[in-house]
């Protein structure tokens, strides 16, 4: 019997010892910490990794996750500057930077921020016309930052960004800016065919004009073309004459030194020109001019009297 509650006593102490090993230690993740209170009081701030604690006198309070997180904001219904209600959809995203602010300067900093959000989404869409709030979801997005910032510092939270998601105005206002947005691209479309047919009609001009460029640049070079080949062709027959008096004048020449180097004096040679006269006179010339010295060969020669039958021909001689 002894022995029994010997050994219910040894097992009570070992559970008890077990369940002070298994109440001291805690293993938090990583980017996790947890917040210790000892006798409702902040102790400290447990890490990553294996930790001990005294059972029973400390506790955890809270567990935090450091890693950026992303919480959404319920649909919110403002109304813009120039009375139009829209709904508007925004998500916010932010880290803990320190993990005892963020548990006790505020009992929940997630409902605190999206309160706060709601809150100024109304004040910075209030200020904003509908096509500003439409195209200005940037400057939306920084100003809700801007707010959030302010308050957010003393709760060890901090905004890493701000975004809308999406802003839907009235059916009616969508039905109106879909008719707009088709008479835009009507109006775009419109204003793209009228430019292209006015390149087209400058085009055209330009091609029509280059051509008439063209044609009369054409039109220039062929007139100089053939006036060059007119003036060649009349070099060429000047030229040819040119060459035929001058190879006339060279024969004539070669004759003559030929004749001179025959030793002919100048009785042959009178004779050779009472020839040339005789043939002359037998052309239809009505006067030929006889040289002096002719007229003295022919007379010693016995030939004048054919002369002036040749002239009662059809000549006179003088």
């Amino acid at each position: 019997m002894y022995a029994l509650t010997n050994l219910v006593l040894l097992i009570v102490v070992v559970l008890i010892i077990l369940l002070l090993v298994w109440r001291s230690v805690r293993i938090i993740g990583q980017q996790t910490v947890a917040i210790i209170e000892r006798l409702g009081k902040y102790h400290r701030t447990l890490g990553p990794g294996l930790n001990l604690i005294f059972p029973f006198i400390d506790r955890v309070k809270k567990d935090l996750d450091l890693r950026t997180q992303q919480v959404a904001i319920p649909k919110q219904e403002v109304i813009t500057r120039d009375n139009v209600n829209i709904n508007i959809e925004t998500v916010f995203f932010y880290t803990v930077i320190d993990p005892q602010q963020a548990t006790y300067n505020i009992q929940n900093f997630v409902q605190g921020i999206q309160n706060i959000t709601a809150s100024n989404i109304r004040q910075v869409v209030g200020h904003m016309e509908l096509d500003e709030t439409l195209s200005g979801r940037d400057r939306i997005s920084y100003e809700l930052r801007q707010s959030l910032d302010e308050v957010t510092e003393t709760w060890g939270v901090r905004i890493d960004r701000v975004e809308v998601i999406d802003i839907h105005p009235p059916m009616e206002i969508q039905a109106s800016m879909e008719k707009q947005m088709k008479a835009e691209r009507e109006k775009r479309a419109n204003i793209l065919q009228a430019e292209g047919e006015r390149q087209s009609a400058i085009l055209r001009a330009e091609g029509e004009k280059q051509s008439t460029i063209l044609r009369a640049e054409a039109e220039k070079e062929a007139n100089i073309r053939r006036a060059e080949g007119v003036q060649q062709a009349l070099i060429l027959e000047a030229n040819g004459r040119a060459e035929g008096i001058r190879l006339v004048a060279v024969g004539e020449r070669n004759r003559i030194e030929m004749l001179v180097a025959a030793g002919l004096d100048d009785k042959v040679l009178t004779f050779q020109s009472f020839e040339a006269l005789t043939n002359m006179a037998q052309g239809s010339a009505n006067t030929i001019f006889i040289p002096t010295g002719a007229v003295d060969v022919l007379a010693n020669v016995g030939a004048i009297s054919k002369v002036f039958q040749a002239a009662q021909n059809g000549g006179e001689i003088a």
